[in-house]
């Protein structure tokens, strides 16, 4: 018989792990649920949507849209920020436009019981072609 060095013997591998151990499901512990800071977020963002229907009333005024629309087209950043502001919002609000749709970024302010903000709503409104 010829020896081939190149034929190995078909031998099934050998695994490293014990065979009970194969696909056996690792427990896993999680820790207790906790619903505080969650529920303070549902409150903030609750807020959040009071403040958007705001925002959206006043949007909703042809004159006042215009005459933002119109800051935006010539790019005057300050103008755009400053209507924003007038409509007194208690929440801080972004603005970010192109030519063809604009973003109002609403976020919570922080808390002494939570420092930084929990919760952002976006209203991203489609305003030109």
């Amino acid at each position: 018989m010829f020896y081939n060095p190149f034929h190995y013997p078909v031998i099934p591998p050998v695994s490293p792990y014990p065979p009970y151990m194969i696909n056996y499901p690792i427990p896993r512990t999680y820790p207790a649920v906790d619903t505080k800071i969650f529920a303070g977020s549902v409150k903030s963002f609750r807020l959040l949507m009071e403040q958007g229907s705001i925002l959206l009333d006043r949007l909703g005024d042809v004159a006042f849209s215009k005459k933002m629309m119109s800051a935006a087209q010539q790019g005057k950043n300050a103008e755009v920020d400053q209507l924003i502001k007038s409509i007194g919002l208690k929440v801080p609000v972004a603005t970010k436009f192109t030519p063809t749709g604009v973003n109002f970024i609403l976020t919570t302010q922080g808390t002494q019981q939570q420092p930084s903000n929990c919760c952002t709503l976006t209203v991203a409104m489609k305003w030109g072609q």
